[in-house]
């Protein structure tokens, strides 16, 4: 079972279920075991799985198993947030914004005397442009009616296309964590009502002392199989 902080506030970044995060059986038994774990609050990173499009002709099994641990997760009280990741498609409305008390690109909240800002990551980097480009083309509303009207096998084909190219997306990202983008986003958002930043997305841990706060990344699910608790 999960052993939460004080705050009973946890996240849970890039679990890639379907990807290196493997099936979803894992994550739903750690879903399940966190309100007995005293789990108040779950800030859902994104990236919940490999490629998320968020419409019922795209629905797999684990997608399946997982929502249906995080509603059961949701009927015991627990407030969650979905921060959408660069691999989640239109889930702001979708069926499955049910399982979710809100859904957008950044949340935040109030723990142990810090206000927190959390956002996925992916497209802080304002001069990678090529990336930023494609991030707006991919969740942009004629794609949206693509992926939503295409013959089946078409779509299917669509999604595994859209994998490969999100593999080679951001790849300097990738490569290394682009601290001086990361700290020059944080210099623009913190000291104006959060002097915390939790960022996703690089799938590694790393904590900096910025003017105005701190900065964490937090690990990927898919290397821990564990979320992460708020102190």
């Amino acid at each position: 079972m999960a052993s939460a902080s004080s705050s009973g506030i946890a996240l849970l970044a890039d679990a890639h279920i379907g990807g290196p995060g493997g099936g979803s059986q894992p994550l739903v038994e750690e879903l399940d075991s966190l309100a007995a774990a005293g789990c108040r609050r779950l800030v859902v990173m994104g990236d919940l799985f490999q490629v998320w499009v968020a419409h019922e002709r795209y629905e797999t099994e684990d997608v399946r198993q997982v929502l249906g641990a995080l509603r059961r997760l949701r009927g015991q009280g627990v407030h969650i947030d979905y921060i959408e990741g660069n691999r989640d498609f239109f889930v702001a409305g979708s069926r499955y914004a049910d399982a979710f008390d809100c859904v957008g690109v950044e949340t935040s909240f109030s723990a142990g005397g810090h206000d927190y800002l959390v956002v996925h990551g992916d497209g802080l980097n304002d001069r990678d442009r090529q990336y930023l480009f494609w991030r707006w083309l991919s969740k942009s509303r004629p794609v949206r009616w693509l992926m939503f009207h295409l013959p089946r096998a078409l779509a299917h084909w669509s999604v595994h296309r859209t994998e490969r190219q999100l593999s080679g997306t951001n790849f300097r990202h990738k490569q290394e964590v682009p601290e001086a983008a990361i700290r020059a986003y944080a210099a623009g958002r913190l000291g104006s009502g959060f002097d915390r930043l939790l960022l996703g997305h690089f799938h590694e841990p790393a904590t900096w002392a910025i003017d105005g706060g701190e900065v964490r990344l937090v690990d990927a699910w898919f290397n821990t199989r564990r979320v992460e608790w708020v102190e």
